[in-house]
């Protein structure tokens, strides 16, 4: 049975439909997270879960625990002719602070770690880009180095059911997700 999106009826855990492509980031605590990008135009389907750990069934209890080396990471279905992925990583890049490693915020622990899990080595490289573009910016504002994680690959678990759209279901839940006020120049498009 497949579990369906809280707010746009889709199923969160079905394979994803041709011309679409997936792309997995952590950005904090992933309530706000998956928030910020399901409210995006071209975004097909979000969903919460686990990546870049060693656990073959991680629990958030675990993670949280931080006996598994995962991330919260949010997966983003989307539509690359709506939304195409420099976009996407802009969004990315501006709702959170990339500079503070195994945290955002009061949030504290490294599954909270920034990351960027590519599908391929163009998204990779892509991702590279825009983190180089937007370390620019910071540097020019006074932030440390960004210490984003970039990797291709890696593993996602579907976190339980109640943290799927938390925010959604839950609308005066906790979210702890704020950027830095600097905005991303998006390389390779006219938003640059």
């Amino acid at each position: 049975m497949s579990l369906t999106h809280a707010v746009n009826g889709q199923p969160i855990d079905g394979p994803v439909p041709p011309g679409q492509e997936v792309a997995i980031v952590g950005l904090g605590c992933f309530w706000g997270a998956e928030r910020v990008f399901w409210q995006l135009s071209g975004v097909v389907v979000t969903s919460v879960g686990y990546a870049g750990g060693h656990a073959a069934t991680p629990s958030y209890r675990e993670v949280c625990g931080g006996r598994t080396g995962h991330a919260e990471v949010v997966r983003i279905v989307f539509d690359p002719a709506v939304l195409p992925y420099e976009r996407l990583l802009a969004t990315f890049w501006e709702s959170h602070d990339p500079t503070q490693g195994d945290r955002q915020w009061n949030d504290i622990g490294p599954q909270y770690r920034s990351i960027v899990f590519c599908a391929d080595e163009h998204q990779r490289t892509v991702a590279e880009q825009s983190r180089d573009a937007y370390a620019a910016r910071l540097a020019a504002a006074g932030y440390p180095p960004i210490t984003t994680e970039i990797v291709v690959g890696g593993d996602y678990h579907l976190a339980e059911d109640y943290h799927q759209q938390y925010l959604e279901k839950n609308p005066d839940g906790y979210c702890g997700l704020r950027g830095t006020g600097i905005a991303c120049a998006v390389p390779g498009t006219s938003l640059a």
